[in-house]
């Protein structure tokens, strides 16, 4: 995600998106003060907020495990699946299936020549992980800024029983809304006034295992003049976990509607899944991509 300029990363749909996940990462880290089987008074809580945030600062960029795992795609650019794999420099991915068939041979070569260029330029792999730091930056500025920006209340009938991520464990549930005397201190930020949901969170780990958000009011970027979204637009996040301490996202679904500079309406609708995740030793990201394209297509003779 991520656009040319700053200005322009801050006024499209990737803020509204940071601010959803930046309302996922204080959550990751159990800020639901019940979960301790206790109500805090709210200067209690915020500080516990704050704690919260401060962890989840360093848990954006995780690097006690890697993984490798499939993701599957259904956006404007089509039906794509991608063998991902985690590495000590970023992610690294090739695209293996395109609208529900392996790739034809004229694909499959093009992806060969966009990893091949990774593995024989640092620019070029360098270039593609900026959109990702861009992405993770946002998330922690929006992060440090929740404790104040959010309120957050208890869901009546504390534990519920879940279905996540097995055998119906016992899930904490917290609602959030804007604090209405919060002032956003930044263009970016300004997606956190219209952003209201619930989340689900394991009563044992405190980890988030779903998170429902919308939309219910327009948001302007700069008066409105770089972006406006639209009120209405959801985002649907279910975790689970893959290792000790590690959980990831497994679905997320995600309609939004944003006018950017006042010129193009957009309608994002995401659907993405990932699956078949395993753990993998730590690899330079130069191993990782020689690991991909040695990796047979499905439907071809060792592939899957």
């Amino acid at each position: 995600m991520g656009i040319d300029t700053l200005a322009m990363t801050w006024s499209n749909r990737n803020a509204a998106r940071g601010a959803a996940a930046a309302v996922l990462s204080l959550l990751l880290c159990g800020f639901y003060p019940g979960a301790r089987g206790q109500s805090a008074p709210m200067p209690e809580a915020k500080q516990l907020a704050k704690e919260a945030a401060e962890n989840e600062v360093n848990l954006i960029v995780y690097d006690r495990t890697y993984l490798r795992y499939r993701v599957h795609t259904r956006d404007a650019k089509g039906d794509q699946v991608r063998d991902v794999v985690e590495t000590k420099d970023g992610t690294v991915a090739r695209v293996v299936m395109r609208d529900e068939r392996p790739l034809t041979a004229d694909e499959d070569a093009a992806e060969h020549e966009r990893l091949q260029e990774m593995l024989n330029s640092p620019d070029a792999f360098h270039r593609h992980i900026d959109k990702d730091r861009t992405g993770k930056k946002l998330a922690v500025d929006l992060l440090k800024l929740l404790p104040d920006a959010m309120i957050f209340s208890y869901t009546p009938g504390q534990p519920q029983r879940g279905d996540k991520p097995a055998g119906g464990a016992p899930e904490l549930v917290v609602d959030f809304k804007p604090n209405p005397q919060w002032n956003p201190p930044s263009m970016a930020s300004e997606a956190l006034t219209g952003l209201e949901g619930r989340a689900w969170i394991d009563a044992r780990t405190h980890y988030l295992t779903r998170l429902e958000a919308r939309l219910f009011q327009g948001v302007n970027f700069g008066y409105g003049i770089f972006a406006h979204l639209y009120p209405g637009g959801t985002f649907v996040l279910e975790q689970v976990p893959v290792d000790e301490g590690r959980w990831i996202v497994e679905h997320f679904v995600e309609h939004v509607t944003v006018r950017e500079l006042m010129v193009r309406t957009v309608k994002e609708n995401t659907d993405l899944v990932a699956s078949e995740f395993s753990v993998i030793p730590g690899m330079p990201y130069q191993d990782a991509i020689r690991m991909l394209l040695s990796t047979p297509l499905p439907g071809s003779p060792g592939g899957k």
